[in-house]
């Protein structure tokens, strides 16, 4: 799934290139989860900002168009609109000839739009809490917000809750970076003052290399991203720590399965 760094890069790109585009045009599949794409028809885009994962478009009749990628989506500026991709789920024609279009392979994406700032019909976005890379984002409120919740800190980071923008591979190279065990559910205030540090500096790295590709990742011109290559933890099973050699493991907590050094994060 596409996590902040990802997110960013593709706003990055299309924020110059969207600005004062008037949506001429605009297509949807019939699921309800891409409809809200049409109501775009007829407004002007303000620009291309970000919350979490979430790519939120302001328009000039103060609605908001809002884009999750889900786990395999995608954003690119054509020159038509397409008709031969059965993966396309949305599109927008804008003013001076080309298209945005939202392809997303597993339809596990969304779009809404509706008024500026409320988001009731989007429960993760509504409840989550600071952006990872915005100046509200500290040690202390991290530790503040983990301390509140028994589940495994993994589980925390993913909700959303106590900070936006981190999945399942940003989280695991910051634990192992910060030495926290995947299964630990609470953290004392300077263990989650490493996290805190670990957090924002993959998430600087992975945006440094344009995002992590491991399949499905494309920028807004189709391109890669390269921080796969610099991954220390994240899909290393078997292979030696890069901090103390010793064989990293993988356990499934929560449903999900993460990666870790036994000897760097002790249990």
């Amino acid at each position: 799934m596409p996590e902040l760094p990802e997110v960013e890069t593709i706003r990055r790109q299309l924020a110059p290139r969207l600005h004062a585009r008037r949506i001429q045009d605009a297509h949807s599949h019939p699921s309800e989860k891409f409809t809200p794409a049409v109501a775009a028809i007829d407004s002007t885009i303000q620009g291309v900002n970000r919350k979490g994962k979430y790519l939120i478009v302001p328009l000039c009749d103060g609605r908001e168009l809002i884009i999750h990628l889900g786990m395999t989506g995608s954003l690119t500026l054509v020159s038509q609109p397409p008709d031969d991709d059965p993966y396309i789920r949305a599109w927008w024609q804008l003013d001076g000839d080309e298209t945005l279009a939202y392809r997303d392979v597993r339809r596990f994406g969304r779009i809404r739009c509706g008024p500026a700032g409320q988001y009731d019909t989007i429960p993760t976005l509504a409840a989550q809490g600071p952006d990872a890379l915005s100046p509200d984002f500290t040690a202390e409120a991290l530790y503040q917000a983990l301390r509140r919740s028994r589940r495994r800190i993994p589980t925390q980071l993913l909700s959303q809750k106590p900070v936006a923008g981190i999945g399942n591979i940003y989280g695991t190279e910051a634990l192992w970076m910060a030495g926290i065990h995947p299964a630990k559910r609470q953290i004392s205030r300077s263990a989650a003052a490493k996290l805190h540090t670990a957090l924002v500096q993959v998430l600087e790295a992975g945006l440094a290399h344009g995002g992590t590709t491991l399949r499905d990742y494309r920028n807004a011109d189709g391109g890669e991203g390269s921080h796969q290559r610099a991954l220390a933890c994240y899909g290393r099973s078997g292979q030696p720590c890069l901090r103390c050699a010793a064989p990293l493991q993988h356990r499934t907590y929560d449903a999900r399965t993460l990666t870790f050094c036994p000897q760097c994060q002790p249990r």
